[in-house]
């Protein structure tokens, strides 16, 4: 009996109900909000949640916007066919956070916008700003996209459910409460899907645990498998997971998502005061580590349950993404709910995640592409957020058909947010870090490093890097008791290919863009003549004209961004 059609005979009403509460909850707090809020119509309230919220529930809402489906699935999926190092990821958040805190989070609040990128004008020009903008709409479709389709493959597998109905589906309550309740019900579903999550992690944990007959054996067969491969200090590269890679890498793609993402910035300047949005950083790395620990010890409980009989190799599930549902319903399939409740919470990964994308398109569109164009009204101007919202909605969903052509969720995830996260970050730095950096600099900087991860990265698409470099573990399929226990027929593409460059570790491609950005950008700005924070008038003046948002967030005092001498409460 194939895979799919056991899981369509176990998958019960109970689950779909399960199922069904999680979207059902979700969409009712857009309704609240937009219930709520029905009296304020500016389109700062709108997308900064009127600069109120506190600590805890950002911090939640933080941890559970990059904590999607892909982790959920994908995660486990990689610690079973490449081992737990990629547990050092807890050393790069911890490192994240504090370069998050301390370098970008005060610029950002203090300046008090909406849009990150409004920076990037105020401190160079405005070509550098709508190119910035520009990259990151791009970057988020497409990553919005992979989010989507990932844990509708996950039930189209566990359910025999329509693919495209789970994606459209996913895809419309998300637009919903996006549209309906602003930033305030972005962040308050993420606090409710980020618990979906982790209760759905824990009933397949405790199960596996009681299954294998404790932790321990769990621990003892992931290690006997070579899957506590913890002691890989090798510096090369070219490996794709060492110690070095996971933590200098993954530090570079993470401050490229929590320092300048619009998404991440747009929470934290949200809060009222900057000793809650540093709080909300620091209480978050307790929810990314708990994530990280529950996802990696699921993808061992997965190695200590199949390590005689490997389902992916065996052809019971055509992605390693899938193995995690395949688990789930081989474990739980007997416990009505329990299924509903593992699916809920993949998807529940992917509703956060969407939501604050499309919150942070919205954002972004209407900050840096309309309103310095336009005269609208704040009424207005908070109905096209709205218009918006339903706009990138669409869009994404439509990405979720380009996602179906990608091949491992995590890698591929991972990729767009260093080749177009990396040159975006090292602009970012040459701004607040660089004082005679300037225009010319700053763009001839994200473009060269734009160019060079681009290169990098299309040729690792081109050119997979061998085995060798990637080090896949050993699975078997000797354990079986069905007839065609045979080796997965595509495992790696290797290609002698002589040029190295293409085969450095996806890890790195943020680190390559950054630097390349900072290196020219500081080269061009010192053969241009340096300006120090060139000073503009008028429109370009965040310091006028400008709501005080929050109890201590004093709007820019000095163009030059001396943090030394703005001094602000906390």
């Amino acid at each position: 009996m194939s895979g799919d059609s056991a899981a369509v005979a176990s998958f019960a009403v109970t689950d779909y109900v399960v199922f069904a509460l999680m979207l059902l909850v979700s969409a009712a707090v857009g309704v609240y909000y937009a219930w709520v809020d029905r009296g304020q119509g500016s389109s700062g309230d709108f997308l900064t949640g009127g600069r109120r919220l506190t600590a805890l529930p950002v911090s939640l809402s933080l941890t559970a916007s990059f904590m999607s489906a892909i982790t959920v699935l994908s995660n486990p999926a990689e610690v079973y066919r490449y081992g737990a190092n990629i547990g050092y990821y807890g050393l790069s958040y911890a490192m994240t956070m504090v370069v998050t805190s301390e370098i970008f989070l005060p610029v950002f609040y203090r300046l008090a916008i909406t849009s990150t990128y409004e920076y990037l004008e105020l401190r160079f020009s405005r070509a550098t700003r709508l190119l910035g903008t520009v990259l990151f709409i791009v970057q988020t479709i497409l990553y919005t996209g992979v989010v989507i389709y990932t844990p509708a493959l996950a039930l189209n597998q566990v359910t025999g459910m329509d693919l495209w109905g789970a994606v459209i589906s996913t895809g419309v309550v998300c637009t919903f409460y996006c549209t309906m309740g602003g930033l305030r019900a972005v962040v308050w579903t993420d606090v409710f899907q980020l618990g979906v999550m982790v209760a759905g992690f824990l009933s397949v944990i405790i199960r596996s645990v009681v299954v294998q007959g404790g932790i321990l054996p769990v621990i003892s067969d992931s290690r006997d498998g070579g899957r506590l491969n913890f002691g890989d200090f090798d510096t090369s590269p070219l490996r794709r997971h060492t110690f070095w890679t996971i933590t200098v890498g993954g530090t570079f793609v993470w401050i490229s998502i929590y320092g300048i993402n619009q998404a991440q910035v747009q929470r934290y300047v949200s809060c009222k005061s900057v000793t809650h949005a540093r709080l909300s950083l620091y209480i978050n790395l307790v929810g990314l580590w708990s994530i990280l620990l529950c996802s990696v010890f699921a993808g061992m409980c997965l190695f200590s349950v199949y390590k005689k009989c490997d389902p992916w190799t065996a052809r019971r599930v055509s992605q390693p993404d899938q193995l995690m549902p395949y688990l789930v319903m081989d474990l739980l399939g007997d416990y009505p709910g329990l299924p509903g409740l593992f699916v809920a919470a993949a998807f529940s990964g992917s509703l956060s995640t969407v939501s604050s994308s499309i919150s942070a398109l919205a954002a972004v569109t209407v900050e840096d592409l309309i309103k310095p164009y336009t005269k609208m009204s704040e009424r207005h101007l908070a109905w096209t957020s709205k218009g918006l919202s339903v706009l990138y909605g669409v869009l994404c969903i439509g990405m979720a058909g380009l996602a179906s052509l990608m091949g491992g969720a995590l890698q591929a995830v991972i990729s767009i947010f260093g080749i177009i996260g990396g040159p975006l970050l090292g602009v970012f730095t040459l701004g607040i870090l660089c004082p005679m950096a300037n225009s010319k600099g700053a763009l001839s900087g994200l473009v060269s490093g734009l160019v060079v991860s681009l290169w990098v990265g299309i040729g690792a698409q081109v050119y997979p890097p061998s085995p060798e470099m990637s080090r896949p573990l050993s699975l078997t399929t000797q354990g079986c008791n069905f007839t065609h226990a045979e080796k997965h027929l595509v495992l790696f593409v290797s290609v002698d290919f002589e040029d190295y460059w293409y085969a450095v570790s996806y890890l790195y491609f943020s680190p390559i863009g950054t630097i390349t950005a900072v290196s020219v950008g500081l080269l061009v700005s010192l053969l241009t003549g340096t300006a120090v924070a060139e000073r503009r008038t008028g429109e370009l003046d965040l310091a006028t004209g400008r709501e005080k948002s929050g109890s201590t967030n004093r709007a820019f005092c000095d163009v030059e961004l001396d943090l030394t001498k703005c001094s602000f409460p906390t």
